[in-house]
């Protein structure tokens, strides 16, 4: 019975990730990010309770990608490519022509995301290096990066940041960055927790002390900055280890 529990969590988190699609196609930014946030618990949990009870296996390893490439490559490229569309209201803020924007097909570069999450989850499936860290940002911290763009439009209050962050070429700029991210050989530390140690996991306990401060402090704001001091500490980690 236990090593089925697993599975239908990670299922869980592929029918977060489509519902959110749903929503996200409708421009439903709040409930299509709720979704998202929710199969991301879920995809921490079924990690979670296969290590804990020893019942991982490669079938559950393949599903876990297959429900990621929904809920945090799909629904993440799906949205950008929501935000560059609807743009078109606002052309000629930019200089931009119904024409130069939508024959260049510049909405379509959102989708950017989804390919680079899939290069990504395909080469953590067979890559050996990333049982205890990872190698490039996460889909799931990827995901919330993207979401959180629409979140701090519509509910932050810093008109100035939501004006760039409205901005046509500056979301071209994010969906680069992210793809760059996912794939990039910059080792980065895990919070999957496999046993509790001070000692083995205290950039663990540092990072989501300093992710709850900035939440309360910032709210959706918040979370691009979360992302970034992940980067930051894991490569701060690093040098340090390299160091010992």
């Amino acid at each position: 019975m236990k090593k089925h529990i697993p599975n239908t969590i990670t299922l869980l988190n592929l029918l977060a990730g489509l519902l959110a699609l749903i929503h996200a196609f409708n421009g439903n930014y709040n409930e299509a990010f709720s979704l998202v946030c929710l199969g991301i618990f879920f995809d921490f949990w079924d990690g979670f309770f296969a290590r804990i009870w020893n019942v991982q296996s490669p079938i559950g390893l393949q599903l876990d990608s297959l429900a990621d490439m929904v809920t945090s490559g799909v629904v993440p490229g799906l949205v950008m490519y929501k935000m560059l569309g609807d743009i078109q209201e606002n052309q000629a803020q930019y200089n931009l022509t119904e024409d130069t924007y939508y024959m260049g097909v510049v909405p379509y570069i959102g989708f950017l995301i989804t390919l680079a999450s899939c290069y990504r989850l395909a080469k953590f499936n067979v890559d050996t290096r990333q049982t205890d860290s990872f190698i490039g940002l996460p889909t799931p911290a990827n995901a919330l990066l993207i979401m959180s763009i629409p979140m701090i439009q519509f509910h932050s209050d810093y008109e100035v940041l939501v004006d760039v962050l409205s901005n046509p070429f500056v979301l071209v700029g994010i969906t680069a960055l992210s793809a760059y991210l996912l794939n990039a050989e910059i080792p980065l530390f895990s919070l999957k927790v496999k046993s509790f140690s001070w000692e083995k996991y205290k950039i663990q306990v540092v990072f989501l002390i300093l992710s709850l401060i900035l939440i309360i402090l910032l709210e959706f704001i918040a979370i691009p900055m979360i992302i970034l001091l992940y980067v930051i500490l894991s490569v701060v980690n690093n040098t340090m280890l390299k160091k010992v």
